[in-house]
């Protein structure tokens, strides 16, 4: 309401932030536990005198920083441009309670490039236990950029009785759940990560069975957390959260996915990599990829879903209104209360226009039928198109079809 409307076409701009969010996050938790994964793993190689492990972490860190370092930043800034043009009041909500745990988390981050750059290109050159203290700098600094972020996104979810203080407000009641829930996705994603680079660069032999049964026990703990993490998330919903939950039936179905696909993924983790680690295999492990993929995107679906009709959960409305502006807008008129739809009124339909410089809203049926439509869809744009395009995702008229006007007059009234 008080900023410029950002329409994307055919998809809308929530779905577009739901798009590169969650292709932003499949690696963003890789960054968590791979680098978890490469601290517990070079000090094992090193304890063991494994040149032949120490060879293969050093290739895979390769592949470690070039898709969390250099693709996981492209879309963590792609992820504020998006919510910054899509959703920006909420926006500016968050940096102002969070303002200090942003200034937090770039700390960690910046931590995290320059200890992921040393560990990697001073391989070799490092005395080991000087080398091993890099990498738990990297992986603690990962692991706490996780905690505040989660943080942030769980008060999203629910606020709890925050009273305006920054770490009642990130100590909400969602954030141990959730760490609990991330911590363990990015175990299990880790895994599915080295199982994949590892069955392509490493042939058949000791070394890769080692890998196998090493990166399950990851693997296992992390399905477990997953599990307590999400129970934890749904006791602690917000109850008109569990009602959207439980009413869809989309939404109901996809959680129940993420639980039983989780526990499945534990069982074959055991019976098989733990239990029997010669059988991980290119296939073995592009199929449990596509399933740990399948996990991660639709928590994260689920996750952001629960929230309607907020952005923040009792704070901010998914159309960029504070709940405290509602009876204003019942009062005087949803055009008289955003500053971009007065501008646009006052610069389109000035015969709107009353004495005391508000806008009659009385007099729009006088309009010619065009005029109401023009001014109808300046409306929607602000009113639904946070959520709805008029064709495509959530197309309005794909949701109206065989809808009788009488039907939809009695809907808009």
């Amino acid at each position: 309401m008080h900023y410029p409307f950002w329409h994307v076409p055919g998809l809308t701009a929530p779905m577009l932030i739901a798009f590169i969010a969650v292709f932003h996050i499949f690696v963003a938790l890789y960054a968590v536990g791979g680098g978890l994964f490469l601290a517990v793993e070079t000090r094992f190689a090193y304890q063991k005198g494994r040149k032949d492990y120490l060879e293969y972490l050093h290739l895979h860190t390769r592949f470690f920083i070039l898709l969390t370092v250099v693709y996981g930043a492209i879309t963590g800034v792609g992820i504020w441009w998006t919510i910054g043009l899509a959703s920006p009041l909420p926006t500016e909500f968050l940096i102002h309670v969070f303002v200090f745990g942003w200034a937090m988390e770039y700390v960690f981050f910046i931590l995290e490039i320059i200890s992921a750059f040393i560990f990697y290109y001073a391989w070799g050159k490092l005395k080991p236990d000087i080398h091993q203290k890099i990498a738990w700098i990297y992986a603690v600094s990962a692991w706490m950029s996780l905690v505040i972020i989660t943080g942030i996104t769980a008060f999203m979810l629910n606020p709890g009785d925050w009273r305006n203080d920054f770490w009642r407000a990130w100590a909400n009641p969602q954030t141990v759940p959730q760490i609990f829930a991330r911590t363990g996705a990015s175990l299990l994603l880790a895994t599915l990560y080295v199982y994949l680079h590892a069955s392509f660069r490493v042939g058949a032999s000791s070394l890769r069975e080692v890998i196998a049964r090493r990166s399950a026990k990851a693997a296992m703990l992390g399905a477990l957390l997953i599990t307590a993490g999400g129970a934890g998330w749904y006791v602690a919903l917000p109850e008109s959260a569990k009602a959207a939950l439980t009413g869809a039936a989309a939404l109901t179905i996809l959680t129940a996915l993420i639980f039983v696909l989780t526990i499945v993924v534990f069982f074959m983790f055991y019976f098989g990599p733990y239990r029997n680690p010669g059988w991980l295999s290119p296939g073995f492990a592009i199929l449990f990829f596509i399933i740990g993929l399948i996990v991660t995107g639709a928590a994260e679906f689920v996750r952001e879903a629960v929230r309607k009709p907020y952005v923040i959960y009792g704070e901010v409305y998914s159309h960029n209104v504070y709940p405290t502006e509602i009876p204003g807008l019942q009062r005087d008129g949803f055009l008289e209360g955003g500053v971009w739809t007065k501008y646009f009124v006052r610069q389109n339909f000035s015969s709107l226009i009353a004495e005391d410089a508000t806008i009659d809203e009385n007099r729009i049926p006088q309009l010619p039928l065009s005029e109401q439509r023009k001014l109808g869809y300046a409306v929607y744009l602000y009113h639904c198109g946070a959520c709805h395009d008029t064709v495509g995702h959530s197309g309005l008229q794909e949701l109206l079809r065989g809808w009788q006007p009488e039907m939809i007059d009695q809907l808009i009234v």
